[in-house]
């Protein structure tokens, strides 16, 4: 399959705050723009040429495929109508072969698409499709699902207690598949009763439509994992899945000539050290990890789990990263700060700063921030996304600080909360509940003063 769609044109609204600078494709993985790995698996699963479908946002996805080594053209979508719609508008420039088609904010292994492309060649369906089942934690309700049995679709439902797979935003198609994109009513006609869909043309209705007709179409499960990046919680979730995902291929280390490790480091696991990188004295590595170009681990620093850290970052004097964590691109990580999570390029966390969950980028955390990770009822945090509410079954308790946001020093966070983009959090504020974007927010005192001195202690 020499063509590939990608679907980069959405508000991402739901993913909310990071969906305010940048196209939720864009967003960084494992320090390289999602759209830009998705395009990488596509070319090693045979793909010669993309077609990307942009409208909000377009700046950020056409930047992250800019120099990419295949042919990209790019076509505006705006408004967004829908997925469907953005696949029609993408036809003229396919012909008459089959192609690919592929959510730009999907995060999967590049075996996914080669699992995909093998199915379809050699089913004879007018389309194929990556599906996958649901976990217990899952709840079906979140996403658009599939009843589906013995490798084939029977019915697909939006947002339904009734199916037992979803659909994993990545399908193959033949190119007559244009009379059915043309059919589409407009919006997913194929919901519960009372499901309320909006008024978009889903590209799921155009499969229900093809299985009503009686057409065969076959799935396949994604190759080990498969992210949808829909809420914020996936971006961590996202990273974690990557990162673990790269690090169970190393087989042996990777030590630029140009690297400096000090013998009194303690490294225990398999390490990638790019060019000009620094791991110095007393630092403790357990774990995999990948180190970039001109990044310094210095005076003590302590990754104890598996760990990305971008080019140039600097991780020193005795912080502490936990978990599976993912730092971006010009960081700074000092004086015993630690971090479970992600941080997006260009943020800092100083002095004593306690940090779990998403740093956006350019964010300033002040000296000594905190977020609360557990809740006194030892649960997961109840999220409101766009008025739902939902429980993320991956980092629900999580502080999620949105892109230029920053906080003054002493700021705790309580579980689950989310900070809007261009937001500031004043000194001693602790934040119960999300804080819009473009907002700044300062503690109000009431002091009382009172007459003092030595005559209090009898002189």
């Amino acid at each position: 399959m020499k063509t590939a769609v990608i679907l980069c044109a959405g508000h991402g609204a739901r993913f909310w705050p990071y969906n305010e600078v940048r196209h939720k494709a864009a967003t960084p993985i494992m320090n390289r723009p999602n759209v830009r790995r998705l395009a990488e698996s596509l070319r090693q699963a045979g793909v010669e040429r993309l077609i990307v479908v942009v409208g909000v946002h377009e700046a950020s996805v056409r930047a992250a495929l800019h120099d990419f080594e295949l042919p990209v053209a790019f076509i505006r979508q705006n408004p967004p109508t829908g997925t469907a719609y953005g696949v029609l508008s993408a036809l003229p420039l396919i012909g008459d072969e089959p192609f690919l088609v592929a959510y730009g904010d999907i995060v999967t292994p590049p075996e996914t698409v080669r699992r995909l492309v093998e199915a379809f060649q050699g089913s004879g369906a007018l389309a194929a499709v990556v599906a996958q089942p649901y976990l217990p934690e899952h709840d079906p309700r979140d996403w658009i699902g599939a009843v589906a049995h013995q490798g084939r679709l029977r019915r697909i439902e939006g947002h339904s207690a009734d199916t037992n797979y979803r659909l994993g935003g990545l399908y193959a198609f033949q190119p007559h598949i244009r009379d059915a994109l043309n059919a589409h009513p407009g919006l997913m006609t194929s919901v519960p009763v009372g499901g309320m869909p909006p008024l978009e043309a889903e590209l799921a209705q155009t499969l229900q439509t093809l299985l009503e007709q009686g057409q065969d179409i076959p799935f396949v499960e994604p190759a080990g994992f498969l992210v949808d990046m829909d809420k914020p919680w996936h971006l961590w979730e996202a990273n974690a899945r990557w990162l673990e995902y790269e690090a169970s291929r190393l087989e042996s280390d990777r030590i630029s000539k140009t690297a400096q490790i000090d013998d009194s480091a303690e490294i225990y696991g398999k390490v990638v050290v790019e060019d000009g990188a620094v791991i110095g004295k007393r630092v403790v590595i357990r774990g995999n990890c990948f180190i970039g170009r001109e990044s310094h681990l210095t005076n003590g620093a302590m990754l104890m789990g598996t760990t990305a850290i971008g080019a140039r970052s600097h991780l020193r004097d005795y912080c502490h990263l936990l978990g599976a964590t993912v730092v971006g691109n010009g960081c700074i990580v000092g004086h015993g700060a630690e971090m479970d999570g992600v941080m997006l390029d260009g943020s800092f966390l100083f002095h004593y700063c306690e940090i779990m969950g998403v740093v956006g980028q350019r964010v300033d955390i002040g000296a000594a921030t905190v977020c609360g990770t557990l809740r006194f009822d030892d649960g997961d945090t109840m999220h409101a996304i766009r008025g739902r509410r939902e429980r993320p079954d991956f980092g629900a308790n999580g502080t999620y600080f949105g892109d230029f946001s920053r906080t003054g020093v002493n700021v705790i966070t309580m579980p689950g909360v989310k900070i809007g983009a261009y937001s500031c959090v004043g000194a001693g504020i602790v934040v119960y509940e999300d804080i819009p974007s473009r907002k700044l927010v300062l503690l109000k005192q009431e002091l009382v003063y009172r007459d003092w001195g030595p005559e209090r202690y009898g002189w």
